[in-house]
């Protein structure tokens, strides 16, 4: 018997980024999350819906992503660029009509050139059409439980006069996401396909082989820029990845994401008013990030728990099993947090779960830490098996507890 628990995050809570002082940004909106949590914090102005420009690129890439894990397609595939994504205004310009390259090469574009043809060819590709594929990239921002004011509208984050002749007639309005929105896209990528950091942390590659000049990433923090006479002054240690944005309504936007000893922190920062600004911007957050918190590993796996080393299983050999924790349990605390700001609880399985015959590494309870309004919970499994009793050894078990009681109750009377 194996009993289901599985491990959880809560949604992001809010407690630590009330906390943050004003780094005086010049941006409309901002925020700043921890990579395996979500855990919020920083914030300004996070819930304001603005237009995204090329930001919008993350849920293509998503989707793109998505359809080869799943094998519906292959990076090897090849792509074939149709009148629209030839003509498609702005960044990238790099297909012409009937040109193919793979799906792969395709990707790369996207992710480091800000393609936006190479982005309409991969969302025909996948969908049939960029209006079709721009309703799947809605539905997926349902799923992500992004706010109600997110919208897409095509794969490349252009608004709706760019788009001339080829604007979506069933979709309406434009493209809009809050920083909340975009962080928790970028979430999302680094949870379930971090592959992505292979594409986005790649300063320049070119397109074709015979090309004279490469795709240079637009996003000039890259660590990778650190030796680039460019690029060097913007260059961030541990940054490799998202994903840029620019339009004349949206501003400069820049959703970042950079790990340091352990700690993954994704940024985003929206309407800055030139170019170096979002990225001068962005390093403010994320320098407020590593340098006042940290990912502390509260609990260890196979670790015992002071308040619950034990649990009670009915009709088996033993009528105890020792526990220990399946996974560990690591928190984004504050610099400088001590054991005593950490609030271990644990609890056993529900008793009618605890019967006998208990396997080795069966979930019996979970283990939960609470610290500042964020909570975690890992399950507790048996670290030893548990055998059924015999219906005899059962038998005078319970003749013995019986007269236990018995004398139990006459002492208290």
């Amino acid at each position: 018997m194996i009993l289901q628990f599985s491990m959880f995050v809560s949604p992001p809570k809010q407690a630590m980024a009330a906390n943050a002082p004003d780094l005086n940004l010049n941006a409309k909106s901002a925020i700043l999350i921890e990579a395996s949590t979500g855990q919020v914090l920083y914030e300004n102005n996070a819930d304001t819906p603005l237009p995204p420009a090329s930001m919008a690129k993350m849920m293509t890439e998503y989707l793109v992503m998505e359809a080869v894990k799943s094998g519906k397609f292959k990076w090897e595939d090849m792509v074939t660029a149709s009148p629209y994504a030839a003509d498609v205004i702005g960044s990238g310009q790099l297909l012409a009509l009937g040109e193919q390259a793979t799906v792969r090469d395709m990707f790369a574009a996207m992710s480091i050139y800000s393609s936006n043809d190479a982005s309409v060819a991969l969302a025909e590709f996948i969908a049939g059409s960029e209006e079709e594929f721009a309703k799947m990239m809605n539905a997926k921002a349902r799923e992500f439980g992004l706010s109600e004011h997110a919208n897409f509208i095509n794969a490349t984050g252009l608004s709706r006069a760019d788009l001339g002749q080829y604007a979506p007639t069933e979709l309406q309005g434009e493209t809009l996401l809050t920083a909340k929105d975009a962080a928790l896209i970028a979430y999302n990528i680094l949870k379930d396909h971090k592959e992505i950091l292979e594409f986005t942390s790649t300063p320049s590659k070119k397109f074709r082989e015979a090309d004279k000049a490469p795709m240079i990433n637009w996003n000039w923090m890259l660590e990778g820029n650190k030796d680039n006479v460019n690029f060097r002054r913007y260059a961030y240690t541990g940054l490799d990845g998202l994903k840029t944005g620019s339009t004349d309504d949206a501003g400069y936007c820049f959703t970042g994401t950079a790990e340091r000893n352990g700690l993954r922190l994704i940024s985003v920062v929206m309407g800055t008013p030139t170019e170096p600004k979002r990225f001068e911007e962005t390093r403010k957050v994320l320098d407020y990030g590593f340098n006042n918190f940290e990912l502390k590993q509260v609990i260890a796996p196979k670790q015992e728990i002071d308040s619950l080393k034990v649990v009670n299983i009915k009709k088996g050999v033993e009528k105890q099993v020792p526990v220990v924790t399946e996974t560990g349990i690591s928190i984004v605390a504050k610099k400088g947090a001590t054991p005593e700001n950490f609030v271990v609880t644990a609890e056993p399985a529900e008793e009618s779960k605890l019967v006998a015959p208990i396997a080795k590494d069966t979930v019996v309870g979970t283990v939960k830490v609470t610290y500042e309004g964020q909570e975690q919970v890992a399950n507790l499994i048996a670290a030893q098996e548990v055998e059924k009793g015999s219906w005899f050894r059962l038998l005078f078990r319970s003749i013995g507890e019986f007269f236990v009681d018995m004398v139990s109750g006459g002492d208290k009377q």
